[in-house]
């Protein structure tokens, strides 16, 4: 998408979450959130105001020259 739609001005790009306190993760047992916490380099779960910063920068003009990139907003998990 990102080749095709990139001739025409669009860039396309993807966010790939970690582990995020929803709604759903938080209603978890607070002995599985430690283990997923314990996985995560930067040593805590994402809040979901992390995801919505990368989309604002995203649609920003600061990633104009972003594009066919998948930004992994995880904490430091894929590492």
């Amino acid at each position: 998408m990102g080749k095709e739609l990139g001739k025409k001005g669009v860039n396309v790009n993807a966010v790939a979450p970690g582990f995020i306190l929803t709604e759903m993760v938080q209603a978890m047992p607070e002995a599985v959130l430690d283990k997923m916490k314990e996985k995560v380099p930067v040593n805590r779960l994402g809040k979901p105001e992390d995801i919505a910063n990368i989309y604002c920068f995203l649609a920003s003009d600061l990633a104009n020259y972003i594009n066919g990139a998948t930004i992994s907003v995880d904490g430091g998990i894929t590492l």
